[in-house]
Parts: C-alpha cells; structure tokens; sequence
C-alpha cells in the first residue's frame, strides 16, 4: 500500500489525483502532518509526500532503521513539477515508484541513486537474491573499473558493462559460496528439489533433508527456485509447508507425467502409493536438467536435486513507425532490460541512446532478416534476454514470424505490440479505417505474385478498404499499378487514395487523392497507400470511412 500525506490545499489536489488514479493501491493520511507520516511509515510499503523534502527528511529522521527495512519515499512539490525519490531509491523502490508518480501527474522524476541516474541496473535490483559488496561493486562499475563477471550458471541479466576480468566481481553462481571482499554474488533460482513423502510427515523432517541435501552437494538454498512432487501430495501439510518456509512455489505433476520420466532410482513403493515409481526424482527431472542430487531418503520423505538450464528470454519487439513519442513505454523497458538487442541496422540507429551501458548489439543490413532471427533465437538459448527489434509492430510484416517460427519451448517468448505503419498513416489521413480493412504487402520476394493478386482480387470484391505495404521498389514498379486496376473495377475513379510517406518522421509527407489521380510513379519502399472503399469519402480534405451500423440508418427520429 502507498500512504499519501499532504498539507496544503495545493498538495491535497494533487494527492487527490493519484489516488483517484490509483484506488486500490494507494490510502489517503489526513490531519496533522506529523502523526499522519509517522501512521504510514509504520503500516505502508511506501510513501508518497506533497511535502517540500527538508520537512519530509525532518520527519522521518526519528523512524529510519535501515535499507532494508524503510519503505521508500517520493516527495512532490507544491507546483507539482517534480517527484523526488527521497529514501528507498532500491529496497523501498522508490525510483520506480517516483516515475510512475510523475507519469500520472505530469511531474519530472528526479532520481539520484548513481546506477539509475547513468542508466546502470543495480545489482540489488535484479530480481535475485544477492549477497556481498554490492556498493563497492556498484562503484567499480560508475567508475568504470574492470568488473568480471563470473556466470558459473547461465541466466539472462540486464546489460552490465563487465569485463572478462577484473579486481571486482559478479558471480552467477548457485554454489553455496562466501562472497570476497570485491564480489557480489547472484543467486538464480536454477535448482528445483523434488520431494516426496509419507503421509503425515513432519514439515521438520522434509525441510532438514532437502537442507541437508543442499549443504552435503555445496548448493546455496537461496537458488531453490522451487518444490515439485506427484498431484496427490498437493495437499501434504508437511511439504507445503517446507515450500512454504524456503520461500519457493510448490509445483506438482500427475502420476501419469511422473511415470513418463526416465529415472536412476525407480521403486516400487511410490509405484504402489501414488501410481509412479519416482515421485522425488522424476518431479525433478520432468523439465529436463542436470541431476545434481539423486534421490535421497528420511524415515518419511524423500528428496532429489537438479539443476535446470537457464531459459533465456527473446522479446519481440516493434518499435512504431520512427517517431520517438510512438515508442511503446514497455516497449523502452524491454530495451532496457535485454542484454543483447539484434536489429536492422537502421532501426538500432533510432534506439541506441535507450540503450543501458553494456548491451551487446547485433545489427544486418537489408535482406538478412531469418539470419537475426536465427541469431536473436540463439542468443535466447544460450541464456540471454534478447529484443528482436523491427519496425511498427514486428508482428506485421516483420520480424516475429521468421523468429517465432525458429523459436521452439526452451525459451520465453515474448511479444511487444508497436504502432503500425497502416496506423500512422490512417491518422494522418483522417479516418479511413472507421471499417472493415484489410492490409496487402505487395512485395512477391517471399510470396508469388499469383496469391498476392488473389488477395488484392478478394478485398476488391469484399469493399474492404486497404492499405498497401511494400508498394513499389526500383525493381518493382509494375505491381502497385497492377492492384490499383483491379480496384478500380469495383471502385468509382473518385474513390479517395492516402498517400503517407516516412510517418511520423521528420521528413514526412501526406496527400489525398484519387483512384484515377494517383501517379504510381511517385511512390516508394517508405510508403503506405491507402485506398478506401465505396463509402470513403473526403472530408475537409481528410479521408473518413463511415462505420455504417444499419440501426444508424434506420433508426426512428424521437417523437
């Protein structure tokens, strides 16, 4: 919960505005400042202060216990211009929640925690459990001094600007280590245990042997990424509370499945009981893994231990027609977070500077698209967070099929939408997609001529209004002539045309014409035509395709 807390008129309606914007996540202090500060410290994870920041660290300097403990804390000022990260920047996430404070006041968030302010992720901040010297290896990194990175396990990480070798380190490990004096070690949930037991067991029991498996085999329990057994021990009050107290999701399996998995230690026990011969290993094994512990016993419960590989992590992500204020929010945070980022290279061009420090680029010119496909999915399987990037959404005409048609279930996919070509350029045009639409690459590289004039055939007939992709090239100048006639057998030469090309970009350029009016010859790769239906008509020179609903038509005037 986040705690508001204001003192003047001013400050309550800005307070106002984000709880009305944020109803379940926020709760409103009033009276005296002081006591109100002081209640939401103790009960809330963080605080938001429409207070001026000497007031607010006055206010708080008797309540601080720690990093560790404190929530975080974002003042704004009374003209509403800035949200201050004051006290939290990391464990309280105050950084994150100063950013999103000023999303939705309009405000500039300031943030002063050095990793954030330079674009470095803090190694606090990675979502792992972490132990060591994390402020000395944080400032070797703004120093910009050698830090290695020791990746015993491979898993995908924001960018980090490291070094083969160095005085600090980063080590990946799931080994149950002490950190040096210059290290910081990561801990990847990369193991999951897999139990079993006898009704009744005590939670003692399952927790001191998975424990002491743990220890005997050198792991760390803090990379226990989770519990996994047989369905018909969901229940098992001994094992979920074992989950329960390693702070990791019980995941369970049907017989059947458990049955399936090929195992060093099968019995007949289990077989007898649960209707599988291994409930510890097999649970374990059934993702596929290393067997790193085999099965190992306790008067009531059993345990084995393995260590999956990582599964590296490929976003797909379109980056909208080239202007900047038409890039996606997730789709900037996906940028941020990949590692490696595989590209045109053109279109990395347009997104180096939302690059973190430390990000690996892998651009290609033209026509070697299923080549960073492929390369985009490799480097997802060797464990990195990877973002495929191509222009408008990358799920129309770009690069998420050839990917997703490379990509198998070893890796997390996912996709991030863009705003399209077709878009751009309908809201440029005016309203020409208020109906039906369809969009048409004219492009036969990949796709006959034969089936793309079948198509053009098809939307012709159906009155859809379309937008042309791909419409004409130097080596191409024939095709986009070719669709137009077609149209214009079932369409009037009035029929209104858009021409928009480079949308969104500097040199951008629109026209409206007509069917009978419009040169091909004028037209090229960077440009979309649309061309509307026999409803479409021009409007204060902008192009608007009615919805057409019949009860609009038909609808009796009021009495």
């Amino acid at each position: 919960m986040i705690g508001l807390i204001s003192a003047t008129a001013a400050g309550a309606a800005a307070r106002d505005r984000l709880a009305a914007a944020w109803p379940d996540r926020t709760r409103v202090y009033e009276g005296p400042v002081k006591e109100a500060v002081r209640a939401a410290f103790a009960e809330c994870e963080q605080l938001v202060c429409f207070l001026a920041t000497g007031a607010v660290v006055r206010l708080l300097a008797p309540l601080l216990a720690g990093k560790a403990a404190d929530p975080g804390v974002v003042c704004v000022d009374e003209g509403g211009r800035f949200a201050v990260a004051l006290l939290g920047g990391h464990g309280g996430g105050a950084n994150e929640l100063a950013r999103e404070v000023g999303a939705s006041l309009g405000a500039e968030p300031v943030v002063t925690t050095a990793t954030d302010a330079v674009g470095l992720p803090g190694l606090d901040t990675l979502g792992l459990p972490y132990e060591g010297a994390v402020a000395a290896v944080s400032r070797a990194l703004l120093d910009g001094e050698p830090v290695a990175l020791a990746a015993e396990v491979a898993w995908p990480l924001p960018p980090l600007p490291v070094a083969d070798e160095g005085a600090y380190t980063i080590r990946v490990t799931d080994q149950d280590a002490v950190p040096g004096e210059r290290e910081v070690l990561l801990r990847p949930p990369s193991l999951v245990v897999g139990v079993g037991a006898s009704r009744g067991a005590p939670a003692e029991e399952v927790l001191g042997l998975v424990e002491g498996a743990l220890r005997e085999a050198g792991l760390s329990a803090r990379s226990v990424g989770e519990l996994a057994t047989v369905d018909a021990k969901a229940g098992e009050p001994g094992i979920v509370a074992a989950a329960e107290r390693l702070g990791v999701p019980l995941v369970t399996y049907s017989a059947e499945e458990l049955a399936g998995v090929e195992v060093p230690n099968p019995s007949a026990a289990p077989l007898a009981a649960v209707g599988t011969p291994s409930v510890a290993e097999a649970a374990a094994l059934l993702r596929g893994g290393e067997l790193l512990v085999p099965k190992r016993k306790s008067a009531m419960a059993t345990c084995a231990v393995v260590r999956r590989p990582a599964r590296g992590r490929l976003a797909v992500v379109g980056l909208g027609p080239g202007a900047r204020d038409l890039l996606t929010p997730r789709a900037a945070a996906e940028l941020r977070r990949a590692s490696v980022v595989v590209g045109l290279d053109q279109y990395v061009d347009q997104i180096r500077d939302l690059l973190r420090p430390g990000t690996r680029v892998l651009e290609s010119g033209l026509g070697a698209e299923e080549e960073r496909a492929r390369t985009a999915v490799a480097q997802a399987r060797a464990g990195h967070a990877v973002a495929l990037i191509g222009s408008g959404d990358a799920g129309v005409y770009a690069m998420a099929s050839p990917a997703l048609a490379e990509a198998s279930d070893d890796i997390d996919v996912v996709g991030v939408p863009g705003v399209t070509a077709a878009l751009a350029a309908g809201a440029i045009l005016g309203a020409p997609l208020g109906h039906d639409h369809v969009s048409i690459s004219l492009s036969d590289l990949h796709t006959p001529w034969e089936v793309i004039e079948r198509r053009v055939r098809a939307a012709a007939e159906a009155d859809l209004v379309v937008t042309f992709y791909n419409p004409r090239s130097r080596g191409r100048d024939w095709q986009l002539p070719k669709a137009l006639a077609i149209l214009a057998g079932h369409r009037e030469p009035a029929t209104p045309v858009g021409v928009v090309r480079n949308a969104s970009r500097p040199d951008e350029s629109s026209r409206v014409t007509t069917l009978a009016e419009l040169d091909a010859a004028t037209v090229d790769m960077m440009t979309v035509v649309t061309v509307g239906n026999t409803a479409t008509r021009i409007v204060a020179g902008r192009m608007v395709t009615p919805r057409g609903y019949r009860w609009q038509a038909s609808r009796e005037e009021p009495k």
